[in-house]
């Protein structure tokens, strides 16, 4: 076994080691989204105060279950794609036009700057 093959192993120990930490704080955050792997779109659903419901189909889920892409059904044909943006505390997801600023159920559909609405998550 040569030098380049210590040094390749050395890495994959620390980019395995690196890779636990960061599961441990995503983990530790507090997101709120999590699914059960099933992927269906009635899973999660963000029923707003302007009386419409926005379904948020996963896309690409983590280990420990965290949405990290979806399609946010915007309107009954139109699907937004956003994505989870780190945030100390709570959850953002973004998308073109619209991002999802939430902690825990709660959460703030925004549509451009100047209009936001208050919505809940409901869990199926």
């Amino acid at each position: 076994m040569g030098a380049g093959f210590t040094k390749f192993m050395t890495m994959v120990a620390f980019l395995g080691t690196a890779a636990t930490m960061n599961a441990g704080s995503a983990a530790a955050a507090d997101l709120g989204l999590m699914t059960s792997g099933r992927g269906g779109c009635s899973e999660i659903v963000f029923v707003c105060e302007n009386g419409r419901q926005y379904p948020l189909c996963p896309i690409a889920v983590s280990v420990v279950g965290e949405i990290i892409t979806a399609s946010l059904y915007t309107s009954p044909r139109g699907a937004t794609h956003v994505r989870l943006i780190p945030m100390g505390v709570g959850y953002r997801y973004a998308g073109r036009g619209v991002w999802l600023d939430g902690k825990r159920e709660n959460a703030l559909l925004n549509f451009g700057k100047h209009s936001q609405t208050a919505c809940t998550i409901q869990h199926s």
